[in-house]
This record gives C-alpha cells, sequence and structure tokens, in this order.
C-alpha cells in the first residue's frame, strides 16, 4: 500500500553558522547549543544535530528537529501568500 504525506504547512529557519539569535528566538528556549559550528537540538529521539545549511524545523506538536538542505528542498515549498 502506498500513502502520501499530508500537506502542512510548516515554521523552519536556515542555521548560516552566525544567526543564533534568529535560530534561539524560533525556538523559544536556550536548550540548544552550539558544538563545533553546529547546533544541538533536543528532538523526540535524542540529541541531533544541525550543521550550517541545516534547517531547523518546527513540527506539528511544537518540536524541533534538523533537516539536511536537499532534504528540505525535495519536501517543502514556500507557501503562497493567502494558502491557509
Amino acid at each position: 500500500m502506498k500513502y502520501r504525506k499530508k500537506p502542512v504547512v510548516i515554521e523552519a529557519v536556515q542555521w548560516n553558522g552566525s544567526n543564533y539569535d534568529e535560530i534561539g528566538d524560533f525556538m523559544g528556549h536556550s536548550s540548544t547549543m552550539e558544538f563545533n559550528g553546529s547546533f544541538v537540538i533536543p528532538t523526540l529521539e535524542g540529541d541531533m544535530y544541525a550543521s550550517e545549511g541545516d534547517w531547523i524545523i518546527k513540527g506539528v506538536k511544537g518540536e524541533f528537529y534538523p533537516c539536511k538542505p536537499d532534504i528540505f528542498e525535495m519536501t517543502y515549498e514556500p507557501e503562497v501568500q493567502g494558502d491557509k
């Protein structure tokens, strides 16, 4: 049997290596920390690392997790103004 992912609008910020404040504001807490140029993000599956260029995604339950740029590009597209 095949399944299609339900369409859902997500919020995301791309880690550019220096936008610490933007990432902190987006995640709304200080439980992430920088480690050798990567952010450590506590996820539902344990700590994950976001490297420069990765996207930080806010999930449907308010959780955060990193996503590699190529996967992000294949999975998401910008929301068109007026879409809900």
